[in-house]
Formats: structure tokens, C-alpha cells, sequence
């Protein structure tokens, strides 16, 4: 019996990527898109944060978030996905597309939870559950034709419905999940493969295959992608599901939700619409998330 979670990534393969990438110093995009994207909820926030935590997070993030604090620490997680911290010690702490690769998510919601001051703030953006399917797809696709089966190559992405539940279960007043999709267009395989070594994010799955990838896979996988994911004008499509995390530590002064019943009037009347029932689709209703456009 293995006591704790599970272990799905290499903590010391991640360190090495994410040191590569660092070198490199390439174009990090979805590093500060998600940056702004946490950066403008921050500011909707009418606060002024004299302590905040950056948590294992790119350098690329810290110019636009440092404006919105009076004074950050920057501090990375341990191989057990610890971090040091006071309890109560902050006021704000802020996660950058790394929490997605640890292997205790719940575990470090509940010491960012306790690091906060009561009515502190915690935000997060992490991958979400679509990011890279088409890369998973092509891997998936090209190891059975040419090996007869499937390694992990693309980590795990969790669903922001769940994602919402862990921080409720961390204790979280007021938690919001919400996601927003990103699809990069890519002229050629290898462009794609370079954006994620210049984020660290290539494979560090404690499963992973450490024998070279074999040519005849590589290029299966790529002749997969280009079938299947390519645009009339020959571009690989690229899905990136950026998931943002917001809660706060508890405090008396917050909202507080009314007791199931007690609402005086029908929300359809204060809206002035139609009411429907459970099972009636609302109109014009598509269940398709939104996309945004195309990026390279």
C-alpha cells in the first residue's frame, strides 16, 4: 500500500524542463496571457495588497503582476508539493500555469488556504482538461500503429467543474472557477514542440517512456495530426484550456449564500424573462465553449 497521491509526475524531470526553459528564455505566450488573464480579475478586486506570494511561477509573470502588490515573494514547491509559509502570513498568493503539474493539487490548496490572512486572496491559472487533445490523439494514434500500444507523452488536465470542487474542499469562502480556450495555429509539427520546451512543459509523467522516440512513431504522429487537425490552409490547430482559480480565506465579513427557500421573489420576474424547467434547453443554448482566434 503507497501512502499519499499518487505520483504522476517526475518532480526532478519537471525541474530540469522547466530550467531548460528558463535558458531558452523563447516566447512564453500563454505564460503572460495567463498572467493577464489572472492580473485583470486581480484588478476588479477594490484592495490593496501589501503582502503577496507568487508560487511557483515564470519570471515572465512577475513585471505585470508586480504593480498590483506592495511588496511579493517568489517561492517555489518542493518535491513533496510543500512550500514555505507562515499561517496567515499573506494577504494575496498567486499561481502561474505550474499547478497543473503537481501531483497533491489538493494537498497545496490547503497550505495556500492557511497561508492566507483571513479575507486573503488566492488565484490560480492552470491547464485545463482540452489542452493539447490533439497532440494526446496524434501520440495515442501513432504508438499503436507502429508499437502495437500507448505510453504517457501529454500529462493528465483536470476538469474545471473538479478543479471548483478542490477548492471548496481546501476551505475556500467564494470559490469561482471559470476557463477560457485558446487554439494556436502552427505552420509545421516542430514549431509546436518548440513553444512547449520554451514553457517546460514537454513530458515529465513519472510513467513516461525513457527510450528515444523512434522515427517511424514521430512521423506517424505527425502524419496523424496533419490528417486530422490541420486547417484548410495546412495549420496544426493547438488547443490550450487555461482554467482560473479564485477564493478566499474566510472571514466574517464576507457574503454569505442564503439559506435554500428563503428567496422572496422568482429570479425570472427581476430578469424579466421566460422561466423554464429543468428539462427544457434555454434558447439559442449550443453547449459549445467559446473559442478564441488563432494565435501563430
Amino acid at each position: 500500500m503507497i501512502d499519499g497521491p499518487p505520483r504522476i509526475f517526475d518532480p526532478h524531470a519537471l525541474a530540469l524542463r522547466r530550467a531548460r526553459a528558463s535558458r531558452i528564455g523563447g516566447d512564453a505566450f500563454l505564460v503572460h496571457e495567463a498572467t493577464q488573464g489572472l492580473a485583470e480579475r486581480l484588478s476588479s478586486v477594490q484592495r490593496t495588497f501589501s503582502n503577496a506570494l507568487l508560487l511557483e511561477s515564470a519570471e515572465a509573470s512577475v513585471p505585470i503582476l508586480r504593480p498590483l502588490a506592495k511588496r511579493w515573494t517568489r517561492e517555489p514547491l518542493q518535491t513533496n508539493d510543500s512550500f514555505a509559509a507562515e499561517p496567515g502570513q499573506f494577504d494575496l498568493i498567486v499561481s502561474v500555469l505550474s499547478l497543473h503539474a503537481v501531483n497533491d493539487l489538493p494537498g497545496v490548496l490547503l497550505q495556500a488556504r492557511r497561508a492566507l490572512k483571513p479575507d486573503g486572496l488566492f488565484l490560480a491559472a492552470l491547464f485545463g482538461a482540452d489542452t493539447l487533445l490533439e497532440l494526446r490523439e496524434s501520440f495515442a494514434a501513432a504508438e499503436i500503429e507502429t508499437l502495437g500500444g500507448v505510453s504517457p507523452r501529454v500529462a493528465p488536465f483536470a476538469d474545471v467543474r473538479d478543479l471548483g470542487g478542490l477548492l471548496q474542499r481546501a476551505g475556500f469562502a467564494l470559490p469561482v472557477a471559470d476557463q477560457e480556450r485558446t487554439v494556436v495555429r502552427y505552420r509545421e509539427f516542430a514549431k509546436l514542440v518548440s513553444d512547449l520546451r520554451a514553457m517546460g512543459e514537454t513530458n515529465a509523467l513519472a510513467e513516461r517512456n525513457r527510450s528515444p522516440l523512434p522515427r517511424m512513431t514521430l512521423a506517424a504522429a505527425i502524419a496523424h495530426y496533419g490528417a486530422h487537425h490541420a486547417d484548410a490552409d495546412g495549420r496544426l490547430r493547438a488547443t490550450f484550456d487555461i482554467a482560473y482559480l479564485t477564493g478566499w480565506a474566510p472571514h466574517e465579513s464576507q457574503q454569505k449564500p442564503l439559506r435554500p427557500g428563503s428567496a422572496i421573489s422568482r429570479l425570472a420576474v427581476a430578469l424579466k424573462t421566460t422561466e423554464h424547467g429543468t428539462g427544457d434547453p434555454a434558447p439559442g443554448a449550443t453547449g459549445k465553449p467559446p473559442e478564441t482566434g488563432t494565435r501563430r
